[in-house]
């Protein structure tokens, strides 16, 4: 991968230009480029039930359930984006947020935190390990599902 005017990207780079290709993923509703950099035997610890999901064909199969139940487009954004990455490993950790109509009519427009670990495998960067969390109110045990970043 190169930068512009012909500078090789670095690590951080290259993760941050995966990072928003899978927003750009989001707001195109497309699965298959979301899941893309998942390793095949990647863990992700998604919003909902299960506790997880494991390999890239589920992550995949859930992100194709997930994207199919909105109508029309989508709001996707990605706020606050921090990146450390070594030769082989990196993390980042970001707010996210969504905004669109489920084909039942509900009007999603949240946020969540974010967190994703990457390996260079054979000099491709992959996501091994995701983990997606909303704080909840410790009186009700409501997720907090309102909160802007």
């Amino acid at each position: 991968m190169t930068a512009s005017a012909g500078k090789p990207m670095t690590h951080e780079d290259q993760i941050r230009a995966i990072i928003f290709d899978w927003s750009d993923a989001v707001r195109a509703k497309d699965a298959a480029r979301l899941v893309a950099n998942l390793a095949p035997d990647a863990r992700v610890f998604d919003l909902i039930t299960p506790l997880q999901y494991v390999g890239a064909q589920t992550v995949r199969q859930r992100v194709e359930q997930w994207l199919s139940s909105f109508t029309g487009p989508l709001a996707y954004d990605v706020h606050q984006l921090r990146i450390a990455a070594g030769d082989d490993v990196a993390f980042c950790h970001s707010i996210n947020s969504i905004k669109g109509q489920t084909k039942d009519g509900k009007a999603i427009d949240m946020a969540w935190r974010a967190t994703v670990c990457f390996e260079r495998i054979s000099g491709q960067w992959y996501a091994t390990h995701e983990h997606s969390s909303v704080p909840f109110d410790m009186t009700t045990g409501q997720a907090s599902l309102d909160l802007k970043p």
